[in-house]
Order: C-alpha cells, then structure tokens, then sequence
C-alpha cells in the first residue's frame, strides 16, 4: 500500500503538480483526428490535465489547442465562430489565430497594435495515426514526435477508440496491467469475443487461475509478465509492456490484432481511456473493425458526441444479475472495457491506497508505483526527463509466448518484445 502523501502525488496532475510535470514531458493524445474533420469546422472542448482548453482547424488546416477562455471577459471560445484563419469570440469580436495569438480586436481603432499584445496559452496539435497529439511542457523541451506502433503502421492496419472513464488515471492504468482478474472477471466472454476467441492462449487462462507474475524493469517502465502452466512441461507467458507514464500495450491472443491503452488524466478525478487495436503486417478486416465499433475487445459503445460510455454508473453499467447468475457472463456486465471499467469507477473517483492489501500477483502494480514515485522525484529534484520520452522506449511490442520452464522469459521473448516493422507479433 501507499502513504496518503504518495498517493495524493501520483493521483494528482493539474499545473504546478509533480506528477502533472511528469506528464508534461510527453506527446499525449488530446482528440481523435475525426473530431475535427474539416477546414473551419466547428471546435472542440478539450480538458486536459485539469486544463480547460479549446481545439480548432482553420481555414487553411492548421491545428490549434488553445485556452478555452477569451482575453477579453472569460467567454469560452467553444462558442466562436471559426472563420477566416482564426476562432472569433461571438461576444464582442475578438479573434485569434491557432497559435493564440490575438489578431482582430473590432472595437480597436484601425491601426491599434493592442491586439499584437494579447496572447492566449497555447500547445501545439499534430495529428498522427489518426489521433490529434498535444504536447504541454516547456517549448524548449519538446521531444519528438511519438512513434508508437500503432501510430505508424498503414491507417489500414489500426483502429482507435476513446472513453470517458469516471475515476483517476492511475487506478484505470493500475487496473490494465493487472493481468491475474482476466481468469475471474472476463472469463465467460474470453472464448466468444470475436477479437479474442479461437486462440490457444486462452484455455491455458482458464485452466491456471494462479498465475506466477515476474516483473523486471524495462528502459521505458517494465516488463509484466504472467506465467502459467502449458502443456509438456513448458510455461505459457503473458508478457505486457508498461511504458512511462500511462501506455500498455496487452499481449495478442492468436492470430488477432495487438491491443493496448492509454490513460490521459482529463483532472485529478476523470480520464480518457484510448483504446488501440493494430496488426504490424496485415489490413484489419470489416468483421474486426466493425467489431470494434461495436465495442468488442478492449473497446466500448460510447454515446455519440461525448464519448461516454452506454453502460456507465448511472444506469449501473446495464448489469444483468439473470445472466450473471446463470454464468452468461462471469461480472454480470457485458465487454472487458466496462467489466474493467465498472470496478475501477467502484472504488471511487480516488482511491485510498492506504487501506489495501496486496498479495504477489499485485507485483506488477508495486513496481509500477515505485517506479513512478522515483522518475517524479528525479525529475523534480535533478532534472531528468522521465522515461517514455525517448523514442527507443516507445517501439515496443506486448509478447505472448510458451517457453522451456528454466528460460527466463526476458531471454526467450527478447526479440518479440522490440517492435519490428514487417514482423507478426508473437501470439499463442
């Protein structure tokens, strides 16, 4: 468990927080491309890190991620017009650029230079792999841009999703690299999800509900892996690869797609939750493309618009005790997304770790916490750029693999765990 001082310091990132510094050394996914389609569409309201903003195309394509707020008396900018190369605030005309520059104040005489002096706070948006990345840190260290797998393979091989997730960011994370709860909490769907079903991984799953965990530090965060008994005297390994600060990445089963998540904290009790399935050397099929609108997998139907989730706390998730009874589904509720999601909003919008108790199959969670505590304080103390940042850390791959049991799986799924264009994952 955690002191209340450390769990105060990992849960909150608004400004001027250690662990919101943290996050601010890093690229994040602010908006799904889509959510600004077109030249001078309508713009968006984005909330991130507790940071009110406001996000917009010009006439010209640009991106701009800017505060939400005019200069001029606080009217939010989502009701601006966005035309001619700037957002116009409806209230008394003034208008800004993408960069938040303000370039028209109407009421100004014509050859004023006041408005050259107003500056709203602005972050940069670049759109890659069908997500619109913002970075929020000091300009002077903005590192390059991510090089995700998934970002960077053919828009034909991948698909991304978002969700609104009602609790912190930390407990969604802790709750991904959690590998031991998919024998209980989605054991009933683990065979019949469309995404999941057919691979051989899945029975040595069922059939071992005591997993060994194994976890050993990565250049980038760690190594998580799960092991369980296989046939022959061999073990079945689930390796997930946890990336600083909130990037998983969950072992395939099968032939299927690789799948992970991020968690963006939207303020200190909210965050998106996105959702990425890709295959490094194939097109995702209609059927499973189509299953993942559908909310299959790690995905979720969401209302239109808001990305909330269909099932969420206030009409309990839509949770069938006749089908949890009956063994239908093993929680009651239907889809990993809101099986997981459901527990982690249960304990709260902030957990008190204070209170756990924690066994062996919690290992990959202590070391992540610990992990985390160290790159905060060396970041605040000395400086140094949390790892995640660099580029190596992010070309990485999840591993499912059987191994000899005197083969430390750091050695046996060396290799599959370096992302490697052109190269199938390694999947059971």
């Amino acid at each position: 468990m955690l002191r209340k001082d450390q769990n105060d310091l990992l849960a909150h990132t608004g400004p001027g927080t250690p662990m919101g510094r943290l996050f601010r050394c890093s690229w994040l996914p602010a908006l799904l491309a889509e959510e600004l389609p077109e030249n001078d569409c309508p713009p968006v309201r984005v909330k991130l890190l507790s940071e009110r903003l406001v996000a917009f195309r010009d006439t010209n394509g640009r991106l701009g991620l800017i505060d939400e707020f005019c200069a001029h008396r606080g009217i939010s900018l989502w009701f601006g017009r966005n035309e001619e190369c700037g957002l116009r605030c409806p209230y008394h005309g003034w208008k800004y650029d993408v960069t938040g520059q303000c370039i028209d104040i109407p009421s100004e005489p014509e050859h004023s230079t006041f408005p050259s002096h107003v500056t709203l706070k602005s972050y940069p948006l670049v759109e890659r792999g069908g997500v619109l990345w913002t970075y929020m840190g000091p300009p002077e260290q903005q590192p390059p841009l991510p090089e995700w797998e998934f970002a960077t393979v053919p828009p034909s091989h991948s698909f991304m999703s978002k969700r609104l997730q009602e609790c912190n960011w930390l407990q969604a994370l802790e709750g991904g690299i959690d590998s031991s709860h998919v024998s209980w909490l989605h054991r009933s769907d683990i065979n019949t999800d469309p995404l999941f079903r057919g691979a051989r991984g899945n029975q040595y799953n069922l059939a071992d509900l005591r997993p060994v965990f194994e976890v050993v530090e990565s250049p980038g965060g760690l190594y998580i892996g799960a092991r369980r008994n296989a046939e022959g005297g061999r073990y079945y390994w689930r390796i997930t690869q946890w990336v600083m600060p909130s990037f998983t990445m969950i072992p395939p089963r099968g032939s299927h797609s690789v799948h992970g998540h991020f968690w963006i904290p939207i303020d200190d009790e909210n965050c998106w939750t996105w959702s990425f399935d890709y295959h490094p050397t194939r097109p995702l099929t209609g059927a499973e493309v189509a299953a993942m609108r559908g909310g299959k997998g790690i995905h979720a139907k969401v209302t239109p618009g808001t990305y909330r989730p269909v099932a969420n706390k206030e009409n309990d998730y839509l949770m069938d005790r006749a089908a949890q009874k009956a063994g239908k589904t093993y929680s009651g509720i239907e889809g990993f997304a809101m099986q997981d999601q459901s527990l982690q909003e249960s304990m709260g919008p902030i957990v008190d770790r204070t209170k756990e108790t924690l066994v062996a199959t919690d290992s990959g969670i202590i070391m992540c916490r610990q992990r985390l505590l160290r790159a905060v304080n060396a970041l605040v103390e000395q400086g140094i750029a949390p790892p995640g940042v660099d580029l190596a850390h992010q070309r990485v791959r999840s591993a499912a693999v059987v191994l000899p049991q005197d083969q430390p799986y750091k050695d046996g799924a060396r290799e599959a765990l370096i992302a490697q264009p052109g190269v199938a994952p390694a999947s059971v």
